[in-house]
């Protein structure tokens, strides 16, 4: 980057530079740095990070510069990148081929040129795999490089970046560890619309501690008054630079264009656009002609091809580029070859000027150059540019094929997000053109399961859309994949092409669960339907594993196992190696349901590698997720959370956007029942900040609000719940999901003190789907126990009891009991069962403590405890109340431990109420002095509390371990003490005094 301003001087930016220097010690000290610079157009960005750079290449760093290009409506696909790496390969040479290794071919895919060098360039299919590869081996690269030598690396011009660029960018924040790198990114604040794709980067950025924002004001009235002094050589009248500052509002470009020649400028144009056109006018109108074609010709414009569109004398045209430089209005790019406007306002104001037929002049003779002459733009930029301007030239029929061309070309850089815009756009174009100039387009690409075309075929509309939805899902646009799907189904002609219809189908099964509109079995008939009488193919196999998979949602039935077996035979006939796969993985899950936990993870383990092996990217995400996922439901949680580890590393280097919220949720749920509640939350923050559509979101929040519940935030708790409600109204979600919904529900009217408020969450949870989540089962079976049995002695509450408890047994039936962890959370479901009818007994919850005690479930063997002390207490044996003494402290070392607070308290009232003191040997504890304002000692408080609550004496009694005539004396001292006559009157002193807690 060379300085081109017009002031000599710098100006301002005292604090800023000092947070760059310092950020450059950072980097120097081998902690990598990172720092984006924001402000608005004209603000001095490019000056400040012009001037940081200068003093890094003094104090001995190497810097490169890469900036995104606009292209038309298109980024180019790694454009930045691509910069940056010919700036370092121009400084470093060979040295930056050695870094890469034997990988170093792979980089010909960003530039092209290397591969004249003589790299190889691995065949590979071009899908998220290989951008994974990329992804790595850039990271690694950057880390060789930087190992030795303090390196800073700048993106300019973020918000024109392609969404590639910014996930590469992400992930070398939070990949590199250990490295001498400085990354500066930099961005117009002015240009982020609302829903502008850079937004949610600078939000992820955000959350990184290692990431500082710089936020670039604009100049002070003393600092323009500095800029015009530097720029007139002497300092401006006070008036007029109060005046410039007055109109300019001190952004540091207007105040040059203003000043600039030496002498201020006369009265301010009414428009932007005008003022920064007038220096353009200026110029003799052979010269504005050649501004004209630079500025349409993009964010820079090759001398060779700027020859050949201006089509001007090669003196007459070094001419007027000598007077557009001298005018400050156009500078060499770095490369060295080309030009481009020293500011991009001026060219974006320039382009805008333009009439209509101008500008689709201009682009079919810059489309009609390259045509001719593709050597006169770098290999990697042609494709991208030859759309651009086939396509703004309105020439469709040469359009098409280019936009098709350079859709190709975006997928195999992994650029799935401009690969999608372009096939859109291909699209856009296909019926705007005649059928012949169809004729003789590319083949179709090869897609998972997707009815082969001739080799030789043109591709066709259908194909088209069947790329298109792979795009999308890549790209993690999941609502966009649906739309193109439904699109296709309602256009093609199912009779004369099944395969394809049913294809289509096939990839809404997913998207049904996965977008939260039902479980994809409709999707899946509809699918089945159509390939009845035809004979097998790749599309049957898939058809036949997605069956399987969800049947599987049942449980390990033989039948089911039968057909996840034939899923993988077809699979294997057909030769579809990426089906079978996916079968082998749902075996794989039944086989973990039924008991051979071992055998599963084995099995999974050995899809794993093979997938990774051969770069099926497209299975990744299910295998990483299911895994974990069965290593929790068996209980084997230290076994996950080292798998979900390596998962989220293997998610970050192969770009699984849906997948990161998915490992981070699952990794919050086991640390959540482990008792790990800190590395839960953190969990919990990623999975929310990664989450990509609304179901993972949704769990998110209800993890959270399954937390909170137990911390005893019941209002965050409430807040999650309600919202996730909110958004769920008229949705079909999965059976899990709505379990752990259930959940959360239930154990917030457990600790809001409504018990029986859970009953109407229950109702109908039993017939639900057990795939994979017998644990989730269990758990939301506890949880429904839980409340019948704290519901005991309510009003209004033993009606239905039965019926309640019939229906959580319904569910438990069902259930298996074939690991450890799955009989323990029987055994305490059990035994709280048993608590709901008043049937429980010590030996119940002894042996529920027993199964609990070697598993990593503290907060469930605290329950266990706490039921175990209340079974003992109600059994009045005299040695009952040591043992109770015994077990309520083992509860609240775990409850404290923990910071559980609702058990917490649980725990706390049943030791007042059998008198015990949870900090010493069991004993009655000794009465405290009366408190005021009534005297009411701890006794009395307990037993009014239960009388406002309308229990009689025999309730109160059984509830608080003391004989029924106790109860009546107590009574009798609180109406005297209270100067009532009723035990209404004593409710009603209670509630309005505040003497008893208040019932939500």
């Amino acid at each position: 980057m060379e300085t081109q301003s017009v002031s000599p001087v710098f100006v301002g930016r005292q604090d800023e530079s000092a947070l760059l220097a310092g950020l450059l010690r950072g980097a120097d000290e081998g902690i990598p740095q990172g720092v984006v610079v924001g402000g608005e157009a004209g603000v001095g960005k490019t000056r400040l990070l012009e001037e940081f750079l200068a003093s890094a290449r003094a104090a001995g760093a190497t810097t490169a510069v890469g900036a995104g290009v606009e292209l038309g409506a298109d980024g180019l696909p790694f454009a930045p990148v691509a910069g940056l790496l010919r700036a370092l390969h121009r400084q470093l040479g060979d040295e930056l081929f050695e870094a890469a290794g034997e990988r170093r071919g792979e980089l010909a895919r960003l530039l092209p040129e290397w591969e004249e060098s003589g790299a190889a360039v691995p065949v590979v299919e071009g899908d998220a795999w290989d951008r994974a590869r990329l992804f790595e081996l850039l990271t690694r690269l950057l880390e060789r490089l930087a190992r030795d030598r303090t390196l800073v690396l700048v993106f300019e011009d973020l918000h024109w970046a392609d969404r590639s660029t910014r996930e590469l960018l992400a992930y070398y924040i939070r990949s590199v560890r250990s490295a001498r790198l400085l990354v500066v990114g930099s961005y117009r604040t002015d240009d982020l619309h609302r829903r502008h794709p850079l937004r949610p980067f600078l939000a992820q950025l955000d959350r990184l501690r290692t990431v500082h924002r710089i936020a670039l004001r604009r100049l002070s009235g003393d600092e323009v008054a500095a800029q015009m002094a530097g720029i007139l050589g002497a300092p401006p009248e006070a008036a007029l630079a109060l005046s410039v500052f007055a109109r300019t509002e001190g952004n540091p470009f207007f105040v040059e264009e203003l000043t600039v020649g030496g002498r201020p400028r006369g009265a301010l144009p009414e428009t932007l656009r005008d003022l920064l056109l007038v220096r353009v006018e200026e110029m003799d109108e052979r010269t504005q002609d050649v501004l004209r074609v630079v500025a349409e010709g993009g964010a820079s414009v090759e001398h060779g091809l700027l020859a050949r569109v201006a089509a001007l004398p090669e003196p007459e045209l070094l001419a007027t580029l000598r007077a557009a430089v001298g005018a400050r209005l156009l500078v060499a790019t770095d490369e060295g070859d080309g030009y481009r406007f020293r500011h991009a306002l001026t060219r974006e104001a320039l382009a805008d000027d333009l009439l209509p037929g101008e500008r689709a002049r201009l682009n079919r003779r810059y489309a009609e150059a390259l045509a001719d002459d593709p050597t006169l733009v770098a290999a990697e930029e042609l494709p991208t540019r030859l759309a651009s301007h086939w396509y703004h030239a309105g020439d469709r029929p040469r359009a098409l094929p280019a936009v098709l061309a350079a859709a190709v070309v975006a997928g195999r850089r992994f650029a799935n997000a401009e690969q999608l815009r372009l096939l859109e756009r291909a699209l856009e174009l296909w019926d705007a053109v005649e059928p012949e100039a169809r004729v003789g387009l590319r083949p179709a690409q090869r897609v998972w399961s997707y009815p082969a075309p001739e080799p030789e075929e043109p591709v066709g509309w259908v194909d088209l859309m069947a790329e298109a939805v792979i795009a999308a899902q890549l790209a993690g646009r999941g609502e966009r994949a649906l739309a193109l799907c439904r699109r296709a189904l309602r256009e093609l002609d199912e009779v004369r092409q099944p395969l394809h219809a049913a294809w289509f189908w096939t990839q809404r099964v997913g998207m049904a669960e996965r977008l939260m509109r039902g479980d994809g079995s409709a999707e899946l008939a509809r699918a089945q339907e159509l390939l009845r009488g035809l004979p097998p193919s790749e599309v049957h196999a898939r058809v036949l594993a997605l069956e399987a998979a969800l049947l599987a949602k049942r449980g390990p039935d033989p039948d089911v196992i039968e057909r996840a077996e034939r899923a993988v035979s077809l699979a294997r006939l057909v030769g579809a190696h990426r089906t079978e796969l996916y079968a082998r993985y749902t075996l794989a899950t039944l086989q973990a349901d039924a008991g051979d936990g071992q055998g599963a993870v084995t099995e999974m383990r050995a899809v794993l590698a093979t997938v990774l092996r051969g770069g099926d990217v497209a299975l990744l995400g299910r295998c990483l997720n299911n895994l974990s996922a069965v290593l929790i439901d068996a209980g084997e949680f230290a076994q996950a959370l080292e798998h979900l580890d390596e998962s989220v590393e293997l998610a970050e280097r192969y770009g699984l956007v849906e997948g990161h919220s998915w490992l981070w949720g699952n990794r919050a749920f086991a640390c959540t029942a482990m008792g790990r509640w800190p590395e839960a939350e953190t969990a919990l923050d990623e999975a929310t900040r990664r989450a990509s559509h609304s179901q993972s979101r949704q769990i998110s929040r209800v993890l959270t609000g399954q937390l909170a519940v137990l911390r005893g935030d019941l209002a965050r708790a409430e807040a999650e719940s309600e919202a996730v409600l909110a958004e769920i109204e008229g949705v079909r979600g999965g059976t899990q999901f709505h379990w752990e919904l259930a959940r959360l529900r239930i154990d917030l009217a457990v600790a809001r003190g409504r018990p029986p408020h859970a009953r109407e969450v229950v109702r109908g949870m039993a017939a639900g789907e057990l795939f994979g989540a017998s644990l989730l089962a269990w758990m939301l079976a506890f949880a429904a126990a839980t409340a019948e049995a704290e519901s005991r002695g309510l009003p209004g509450a033993e009606e239905g009891r039965e019926a309640a408890v019939e229906e959580i047994r319904s569910l438990t039936r069902r259930l298996p009991r074939n690991v450890p962890i799955r009989e323990a959370m029987g055994v305490l479901v059990d035994a709280q069962l048993a608590r709901a009818r008043g049937r429980d007994t010590p030996r119940h919850w002894a042996e529920a403590v027993a199964q609990l005690t070697p598993l990593p479930l503290p907060h469930h063997v605290a329950e266990a405890r706490y039921g175990w002390a209340e079974a003992l207490l109600a059994e009045g044996r005299p040695d009952g109340r040591e043992a109770a003494g015994e077990q309520l402290r083992a509860a609240c070392e775990l409850v404290t431990r923990l910071g559980a607070g609702p058990l917490g308290e649980r725990v706390a009232r049943l030791a007042q109420r059998a008198g015990l003191d949870l900090a010493s040997p069991a004993g009655p504890a000794p009465e405290p002095a009366p408190e005021e304002p009534f005297g009411l000692t701890p006794r009395e408080r307990a037993v009014l509390e239960l009388v406002a609550a309308g229990r009689s004496n025999r309730q109160i009694a059984e509830q608080l371990f003391i004989s029924p005539k106790t109860v009546s004396v107590h009574v009798s001292r609180i109406l005297a003490k209270l100067e009532v006559t009723s035990r209404g009157e004593a409710a009603a002193v209670a509630h309005r005094f505040r003497l008893v807690a208040a019932r939500p």
